[in-house]
Parts: structure tokens; sequence; C-alpha cells
């Protein structure tokens, strides 16, 4: 597995990622995404975004990113992972946190880093905590998934 920076020319594979059943559940992601709408979001990605992604044997099978907050929230950044269906339980989602947290920690002077996750999610909830992320909150009903309405759970890592 190597982990690397985003690129324009993965728009297919985290089109292709985002419309995984698995990930289309854990994540805000609707079936009707099109590859325009990821090469869109590449093309007008700003400097206050940074993206990692997994590959493997030369295929993205994996992508995670935070976007810093503005003026006197700087030091807070947001957070968002996906990783392919076929490859969890397999490092890649510890490998894309420990290059953002290590990024945000020894490049960005970043103190905290947030996220939100469906509450049902717990395979994620446990990589977060993993990396000393809290549970601060939850939305209830936030989300509209499977015909029904979730909660998602607020949680932080403040270092």
């Amino acid at each position: 597995m190597h982990i690397r920076p985003i690129r324009k020319e993965d728009a297919p594979y985290l089109n292709s990622i985002r419309l995984l059943p698995g990930v289309r559940e854990g994540t805000l992601a609707l079936p009707s995404e099109r590859l325009e709408s990821t090469q869109k979001w590449l093309d007008n990605m700003s400097a206050d975004e940074h993206h990692f992604v997994a590959e493997i044997d030369g295929e993205v099978v994996g992508v995670a990113g935070i976007t810093l907050g503005k003026g006197r929230m700087r030091h807070v950044a947001k957070l968002g992972i996906m990783v392919h269906d076929d490859h969890w339980g397999k490092g890649i989602g510890s490998a894309l946190m420990e290059a953002l947290v290590d990024l945000c920690d020894r490049w960005l002077n970043v103190v905290r880093i947030e996220l939100i996750v469906n509450a049902d999610n717990e395979r994620a909830i446990n990589l977060y905590r993993k990396f000393g992320f809290v549970e601060e909150g939850r939305q209830a009903k936030a989300v509209f998934k499977n015909g029904e309405y979730a909660d998602l759970i607020m949680m932080a890592r403040v270092r």
C-alpha cells in the first residue's frame, strides 16, 4: 500500500468508491453522483484542503482529507474518509488517518480535528477512537438513509 497526495486523475477511482454500497451507507454520498461532480470537486480544491489516497497496485482504494477552518478557526480541521468496500479491515483507514494526523500535528499546527459519523457506523467510530477522537454530541435524525432518519455523532480530537 502506498499513501500519496490526491491527483486530478484520481477522479474515476474516487467516484466509483463513493458509489459502493458500503461507502454510501457510511457517508453522505448519493447513488446518483456523477464523475463530472468528482472532477469539478478536484478542479476546485482550495489550498486549505489536503487529501491523501491509498493506492494498491496502481489502484486507488481509499481517500481521506481535511479542510482547514478560516480566520480565527484556522486551528480547526474537518475530516472525511472513505475506503473501498473490498478493502475494509486491511489497515487502509488507519494508514490514511496516520497521514492526516501527522500532517495536522507536525505541519499545519492544527489543534482540533472534527468529524461527523453515522451513529451505527461502529467500524468508523472505532477507527476514530483509536486516533484519540471522542464523542462530543449527537445530532438526532440528522441524516436520511435507507428510507429512515438516522443520528449522526460529532467527534473531535483535540491536541
